[in-house]
């Protein structure tokens, strides 16, 4: 589409000006959307998917001035329906960042209108792809900056419930498991939210990377390089590998207590952790699995849990956090009295004091 002089169009603004404009217009496809967006924006697009294909397909068949032309005249007619459904209510020092793909015309139509209007609104150069350059980079070198604190402990420690314990007190966290919407283990998937592309990850570790305060500890739990499907950021690992650690002791029947909790939707449905388990067919042979998946077709919870964690997942575990964190080797080790969250709480103000951080516990 043709756009207006160069002199009436929106002002253009480098990754540097995003804190200045909280409110971000993504006019990108819902698909490119869903992939990932910059934090805090909201999707209004010029082109939806199907018609974003329509005018590829007339570019193909007819020519680049035919696609443009009928593309033009969707992204009116768009405009017009965001005008009218999101912006009726702004004020006129409304200043929003809109952006596309690649800083172009989705993202310069959208901007030059609401210009027009009377709003301050910008248009982010380079659009997503800057940003996208933004978060690599920033992932890179945010992580070396900070001073981690790394909670391990066997499966059904509580590791988890300490991090969020650890929040109530007032403590620095940065809950990856949240974010990667999975708690990291055969059965972690989150039950109600699918996980986040790889993309979309991280650029939610990144925004809670960039809320730390780097003169103060930053717990975090101790990780695998993949948390379900998503992956850490190499200098994220590193960092974490190389940081002191706080090792979680809670006595077994406590851990199967927690588990059952942590995972009532596999209690629920015994036939779903039965179909979970059989993956584990090439570690622990067949009769193993048929008879775990016979016991949660049973209902006998206690003796499969405890079972499964003496067989599989404290080997894997302790393997595993041996080898990737030297430093839990001399670790504080603490140990909850029970695996409510009063009990967490105490032993979060335990591990505080240890580490030797003065926090200010928010009013209940």
């Amino acid at each position: 589409m043709t756009l207006p002089p160069h002199s009436s169009s929106a002002p253009k603004v480098g990754i540097e000006a995003l804190p200045g404009h909280p409110e971000r217009i993504d006019v990108r496809s819902p698909s490119e959307f869903a992939i990932d967006r910059i934090p805090g924006a909201v999707n209004l697009p010029v082109l939806s998917d199907a018609e974003r294909a329509e005018v590829g397909v007339i570019h193909a068949r007819e020519s680049g001035f035919a696609a443009k032309r009928y593309g033009a005249s969707i992204v009116a007619r768009n405009i017009a329906r965001i005008l009218e459904e999101h912006c009726r209510d702004k004020p006129r020092e409304w200043a929003p960042l809109v952006y596309c793909w690649r800083g172009g015309k989705r993202s310069a139509s959208l901007a030059h209108v609401l210009k027009e209007v009377g709003w301050r609104a910008v248009q982010l150069a380079g659009g997503y792809q800057t940003y996208r350059r933004h978060v690599v980079a920033q992932l890179a070198s945010v992580p070396p900056r900070l001073r981690f604190v790394v909670v391990c402990g066997l499966t059904g420690s509580g590791k988890s419930r300490l991090l969020r314990a650890l929040d109530e007190v007032g403590a620095q966290v940065l809950d990856l498991e949240s974010l990667a919407k999975h708690r990291g283990s055969l059965l972690g998937d989150d039950p109600v939210e699918p996980q986040p592309s790889q993309k979309a990850f991280e650029s939610g570790a990144l925004a809670a990377l960039e809320r730390l305060d780097a003169s103060r500890p930053v717990f975090v739990e101790s990780e695998s390089r993949k948390i379900g499907s998503v992956q850490l950021p190499d200098a994220l690992l590193a960092s974490m590998r190389a940081a002191p650690c706080v090792r979680v002791a809670t006595p077994r029947p406590l851990r199967v207590a927690l588990l059952k909790e942590e995972y009532a939707h596999f209690l629920a449905d015994p036939q779903a952790l039965a179909d979970r388990l059989s993956r584990l067919v090439a570690l622990h042979g067949r009769k193993t699995i048929e008879r775990w998946s016979a016991a949660a077709r049973a209902g006998e919870f206690d003796v499969l849990v405890d079972e499964l964690l003496l067989r599989h997942y404290d080997p894997t575990y302790t393997r595993s956090i041996e080898y990737n964190f030297p430093e839990s080797a001399t670790a504080l080790t603490v140990a909850p009295t029970a695996v409510s969250p009063v009990a967490f709480r105490a032993l979060a103000r335990e591990v505080v004091a240890a580490v030797g951080e003065a926090v200010e516990e928010p009013a209940t």
